[in-house]
């Protein structure tokens, strides 16, 4: 096996089981944490642990990035100090993986498209009009205009799965505006998979929009989620405002993935959420 060794750094909701579906693959696992709790707990999985904390003021451990390929899994928080910093951060990243690692994959979002009543894929150029997805532009241009490595880019879209029942956001409201509107997600399985698949046909250097090809709108998915997780419905307004629908092409062409969840409905009928 090619890419014996992979480093995640964020070892948090998506990065600990996709660590331990690399495991279970035959991978060698190097994992990173902001908490020094948590260190013993990845070194019983079998990962190598590291404490890492983009906030500090301290040199990146030099070790942690000698892998063949690095996921870097950082998203930015929702403070508004911390999306102002949060590609000078990872400047510090992309300098410490410099002659240490030739594949690095960034986990970016589709937040990163602004909204306009469209359909967007991989060859369309963002244009953020938020703070966020101004932050997560700026993030993926340090990783691609670097030339010591080559990055890949991979855009998770709403993420789902194990504890995060995005039902509870609107279980029980009435008026929801935007009923309308397609939804861009992915479940957790499906974040993995993509990963997996990207290391098995070593497909790197590209950009890809990790989303469900199922796009229902946020009046038929809360409505249906909310029911299926025995919480109250919601009542949506029957209107279409500000929305986009993230399409992909690559992850179908160029890594021949099929997706784990091909309906989102019979999902959830058996999600543990």
């Amino acid at each position: 096996m090619e890419n014996k060794t992979v480093g995640i750094l964020g070892c948090g909701w998506f990065g600990l089981p996709f660590a331990k579906a690399l495991l279970q693959s035959g991978y060698k696992v190097k994992g990173s944490t902001t908490n020094a709790d948590k260190l013993r707990a990845l070194e019983e999985l079998g990962i190598v642990p590291y404490q890492i904390n983009l906030n500090g003021t301290g040199e990146l451990p030099a070790a942690f990035f000698k892998v063949d390929v690095l996921f870097v899994n950082v998203p930015p928080r929702a403070k508004s100090e911390d999306v102002s910093t949060y590609p000078e951060k990872l400047k510090a990243v992309v300098q410490a993986a410099e002659g240490k690692v030739k594949q690095v994959v960034f986990i970016s979002s589709t937040g990163i498209f602004e909204d306009g009543n469209f359909e967007v894929d991989e060859n369309t150029t963002p244009q953020p009009d938020t703070e966020a997805g101004k932050a997560l532009l700026a993030a993926e241009e340090v990783f691609r205009e670097n030339n010591k490595f080559v990055t890949t880019i991979i855009r998770f879209a709403g993420l789902i799965g194990p504890s995060r029942n995005l039902g509870k956001f609107f279980a029980g409201r009435n008026e929801v505006p935007n009923g309308k509107a397609p939804v861009n997600l992915i479940a957790l399985q499906d974040c993995i998979g993509i990963c997996l698949q990207l290391l098995k046909t070593k497909a790197f250097g590209g950009i890809y929009h990790a989303v469900m090809p199922q796009h229902p709108t946020r009046n038929e998915f809360y409505t249906a989620l909310c029911e299926a997780s025995g919480m109250e419905k919601p009542i949506f307004k029957e209107e279409l405002l500000s929305s986009k629908k993230i399409n992909s092409v690559n992850v179908a062409d160029k890594l021949a993935y099929t997706f784990e969840v091909g309906d989102w409905f019979e999902w959830m009928k058996t999600a543990s959420l």
